[in-house]
């Protein structure tokens, strides 16, 4: 028994008699074989002197396929699956939302936080969050099959199941509440129950599909993980943190309408009223002007709890995000009736910079005091 690689054609060792195998294709020829040889006869040959014999044996090839892992492939199927629950909680949004409780938790304590109540504040915060995610992509599914930019969510591409999310939504949600209401005071269990409730039923089920103020109503639950930190560091709730809930309540309009203009045609074939959808162009920027006065004048308001740094910092980042959002509406005006053709994206780009370097200031602004 020996083995070797399948030929194109094979002749057994019987004289003036060849024989070919079945023809392979290149990847079969690659094969490992085994090579059998049956025990072998004496036959009388036409054509050879009378009495002679010749011995012919017969070799028959096998194939013999490498034996296949099954480990590897369980590891790629376990890897997938974890990838797209992961998903399902919208992780660059929960990190949003961390960028702005964090740094409050600094304002609140002062200085430094409690390690362990920051630990409580990110995981429950992330748990809560992608919890409230989840489930809003549970209901949101038909919908999410129509929409280009949501057609690779994980229940669009069947990689979890409708019930599977629904369950791993209700789980998160359960596991969040209990772990601020067991570690921390149950005013901060109660805002993230109320947060994720809000986001589901008041957001996802009766304002997205009903109303073009969808998106500004929606930023109560988008804001309120400044109020849960805030709670979590003193079991009570005061004007900084109601002020820095405003910053954020006043910033998602702005931010998230400047990427629905660029997907409005998304949201109008499957039939969601943003203001995008429903109005102009023109209109969605002039409403953004309004509340970005209100965002930064919210953030100057927390000016007296953090500091000169922290003032310098909001001054600065007020009069940029100003100045193009601004530059945007006065762009709309001078392109009347091919307004649709702004770019929009700068401005949410630097919405995320400027909430994200505004929080730092929070928090350095509560460490310099």
């Amino acid at each position: 028994m020996d083995t070797g690689t399948v030929p194109a054609a094979t002749f057994l060792p019987a004289v003036g008699f060849p024989s070919a195998l079945p023809s392979y294709g290149a990847a079969e020829r690659d094969l490992p074989l085994r090579h059998i040889t049956t025990p072998c006869s004496l036959s009388e040959v036409p054509g050879l002197l009378a009495g002679r014999k010749v011995v012919l044996s017969q070799v028959s090839a096998v194939n013999v396929h490498p034996r296949v892992e099954a480990v590897p492939r369980q590891r790629q199927q376990l890897g997938t699956t974890v990838r797209a629950y992961v998903a399902l909680c919208k992780p660059r949004i929960v990190e949003l939302l961390l960028i702005t409780a964090v740094p409050t938790l600094f304002l609140a304590y002062r200085g430094l936080p409690s390690p362990l109540v920051t630990l409580v504040v990110v995981i429950g915060g992330a748990l809560a969050a992608g919890s409230a995610n989840a489930l809003n992509c549970y209901i949101d599914r038909d919908i999410d099959e129509i929409m280009r930019r949501t057609s690779s969510r994980p229940l669009v591409k069947h990689t979890v199941t409708p019930r599977s999310a629904l369950i791993f939504g209700l789980a998160l949600a359960v596991t969040s509440v209990a772990l601020f209401a067991v570690t921390t005071n149950l005013l901060a269990a109660g805002l993230t129950f109320a947060a994720i409730v809000y986001y589901v039923l008041i957001y996802t089920i009766l304002l997205k599909r009903h109303t073009s103020q969808s998106t500004l109503w929606g930023g109560v639950c988008g804001a309120a993980p400044v109020l849960i930190a805030w709670a979590s560091a003193t079991g009570t709730l005061s004007w900084p943190a109601v002020l820095l809930f405003l910053v954020v309540f006043f910033w998602q309009p702005p931010h998230f309408w400047a990427l629905a203009i660029k997907y409005r045609e998304d949201y109008r074939r499957a039939g969601i009223p943003m203001l995008p959808v429903v109005a102009s162009v023109r209109r969605v920027l002039a409403e953004s002007v309004v509340h970005s006065w209100l965002m930064v004048a919210a953030s100057l308001a927390v000016w007296h709890w953090t500091g000169p740094v922290y003032g310098v910092a909001a001054v600065a980042l007020g009069a940029a995000f100003l100045y193009e959002v601004h530059r945007l509406y006065r762009a709309s005006r001078r392109q009347a009736g091919s307004e649709d053709k702004l770019v929009t994206m700068r401005l949410f780009h630097l919405s995320l910079v400027y909430l994200t370097l505004l929080f730092t200031a929070v928090a350095v602004g509560a460490l310099m005091r």
